[in-house]
């Protein structure tokens, strides 16, 4: 335990100590002249508290008064601060033109007030201020004392800077070399626009210097006339100048990725292009500082000193003092309050958790966070409890225990919901990723915080990326699965189409063997008849013979006669042998050309498989 003011404790308790001892060791005034015995008898009741009880009361609650104006508190870590800026330097116009009074009470003054509103709305920015007319000077450098800034704003005008004209060049030139070169640099101009109709040397250097121009146009598109001091007014060839609100000057600042806002009679206009600088810059970081925190226990002491405060007040009995005491005592001792944040001695064991978390003892941080939250029912603890479950890869205990820490603090509770979410996405359940998203929105409705929305976009690429996943897989399961049916579908024509080509292969061999089971046949008739003519005329020709020899023997000249007309009318044998072979042979070659025709027509009407 340590005090953040220890004076009060060096400084005070020595006169406290000194001035309750003169008044304790002092007798009552009425003890000068009689004697104790007396002044016992002198008392209307003996049972009251006394001058010395109530005065010893004064003094140890004065004691604890003094404790808690030291501060007692226990440390509870540290907490690294950094220091954020975008930078930005503002220019104002202070050319003659920025005197017309078209804007109330005139540009100039409208300008100053606005740029004195915007320091005011961001005060966590280094702001620096540059005046410029046909040359430009630094006023101010960047600083975060806007109260020294603000002071040397005011004092600018028209008269500040003798040349006449305006020169936006000559600005970027001076925001160039006051600000460093290897950062992003911020423009605010405050200016009615010149009369330059080209900007193309201003937007090319700035380009090339790597400055980006935010612009509020100050004046109107009707313009007004240029009202010197004495009150005549500013005058080119006898004619009355009037001076108008130049539109052209927004491509300076769309160009160079700024912003331009005409200005309006109210401040939205500045709360709007400080929403712009928000959003468009980058802040870098300037400077880093630990702080140590603490968890304070001031409240204790004063408690006690207020109760010791109202009983020296009170018109207690000395019984009555005595039971009260000791019921006091006895109810602190035996029934400590549980939903206190820390006790007295528990800072010990809050940094031992913290040096082991430290040193990356995570399991021994988390036993000791848990032991401590499991008696006070500490919301930090519970809080880091959840970080050294994290730090272990224990994301579902880590969850479990984020959601116990409930902090009346929103950035706490917002802290609390970001490292819960991140537990979500490192746990990898189903759905983890939905259940992130919900939770890094509750952070974000708590505080706006730059790394949460990070990660809130991440998560829903990631979210996008699974859907999108999921969807080619399913096409290439369906792809699959078509090329599977259509394997089966192939499988089973080509079986259908080799039982078909076998029953055709089958049905021809059938037919051939028909076929040559029915010329074989054929032939074995042919021959049979064959040989059965030849015996026939074998034995017509024995009887021929036989008659020849008869018609001879009998008379040689009708013999003759009789021989001519048997010769005629028929054929030899041999002749008669060469016709049957001829006839055999061209019957069967006709049948084999019949049977083709037949097998192609078959061909062609049979199906596809």
């Amino acid at each position: 335990m340590n005090f953040l003011y220890p004076d009060f404790l060096y400084f005070i308790l020595p006169i406290i100590f000194i001035l309750f001892g003169f008044l304790l060791t002092q007798k009552e005034i009425q003890a000068d002249f009689f004697s104790d015995e007396v002044m016992k008898r002198l008392r209307v009741t003996s049972n009251g508290l006394t001058l010395q009880v109530r005065n010893t009361l004064f003094f140890i609650s004065s004691i604890l008064l003094v404790i808690a104006l030291a501060g007692p508190v226990i440390e509870d870590g540290k907490v690294e601060v950094k220091a954020k800026s975008a930078d930005i330097m503002m220019a104002l116009d202070i050319s003659d033109s920025m005197l017309a009074e078209d804007v109330y009470p005139n540009r100039l003054k409208a300008s100053k007030q606005k740029m004195i509103e915007f320091l005011k709305i961001s005060s966590k920015e280094r702001i620096g201020v540059i005046a410029f007319a046909k040359n430009s000077y630094l006023v101010s450098p960047l600083s975060f004392d806007h109260s020294a800034v603000r002071f040397l704003l005011k004092q600018l005008n028209t008269d500040s800077i003798t040349e006449k004209g305006t020169d936006f060049l000559s600005a970027l030139n001076v925001i160039d070399s006051a600000v460093k070169k290897e950062s992003k640099k911020y423009l605010l101009l405050f200016s009615d626009g010149g009369d330059s109709q080209d900007f193309s040397k201003e937007i090319a250097f700035a380009k090339e210097k790597n400055i980006v121009i935010f612009i509020i146009g100050m004046g109107t598109t009707k313009g007004a006339p240029i009202k010197r001091k004495d009150g005549s007014f500013i005058k080119q060839n006898g004619v009355i100048i009037i001076s108008k609100l130049n539109a052209q000057i927004a491509d300076l600042a769309t160009k160079t990725g700024g912003v331009y806002i005409e200005n309006v009679n109210s401040t939205d206009d500045v709360k709007a292009i400080m929403k712009e600088i928000n959003r468009i810059s980058e802040k870098k970081e300037l400077r880093k500082e630990k702080i140590d925190k603490f968890i304070p226990l001031f409240y204790y002491p004063l408690a006690l000193a207020l109760l010791i405060i109202l009983i020296a007040l009170s018109s207690f009995s000395k019984q009555n003092f005595s039971k009260f005491l000791s019921a006091f005592v006895l109810i602190t001792l035996l029934n400590p309050t549980q939903d206190a944040e820390a006790g007295l001695l528990d800072f010990k064991e809050l940094e031992s958790a913290k040096e082991a978390y430290q040193n990356g003892e995570f399991e021994k941080s988390q036993k000791l966070y848990a032991d401590y939250a499991s008696t006070t029912k500490d919301a930090h603890s519970y809080y880091n409890e959840g970080n050294a479950f994290y730090k272990e890869g224990k994301f579902k205990e880590a969850i479990s225990a984020y959601e116990k820490a409930i902090f009346k603090d929103s950035e706490l509770n917002a802290k609390k919901y970001s490292n819960m979410a991140n537990a979500y996405v490192k746990s990898q359940a189903p759905k983890s990723l939905e259940k992130a998203v919900e939770i890094y929105e509750k952070s974000l409705k708590l505080k706006d915080d730059k790394e949460t929305k990070e990660n809130l976009d991440a998560v829903k690429k990631a979210i996008k990326k699974q859907k999108q996943k999921k969807k080619e897989e399913k096409k290439k399961d369906k792809k699959k699965d078509k090329k599977k049916n259509d394997k089966k579908n192939d499988k089973k024509n080509k079986n259908s189409d080799k039982k078909d080509k076998s029953d055709k292969n089958s049905q021809k061999k059938d037919d051939e063997k028909k076929e040559q089971n029915s010329s074989d046949k054929k032939d074995n008739k042919e021959k049979k008849d064959a040989k059965s003519s030849k015996d026939k005329k074998s034995k017509e020709d024995a009887t021929k013979k036989e008659k020849k020899k008869d018609e001879l023997n009998k008379d040689n000249n009708s013999s003759q006669k009789s021989q001519v007309k048997p010769v005629s009318t028929k054929m030899s044998d041999a002749e008669q042998a060469k016709w049957l072979k001829q006839l055999n042979s061209q019957q069967s070659t006709y049948m084999y050309m019949l049977n083709k025709p037949q097998l192609n027509k078959e061909n062609s009407d049979e199906k596809p498989w």
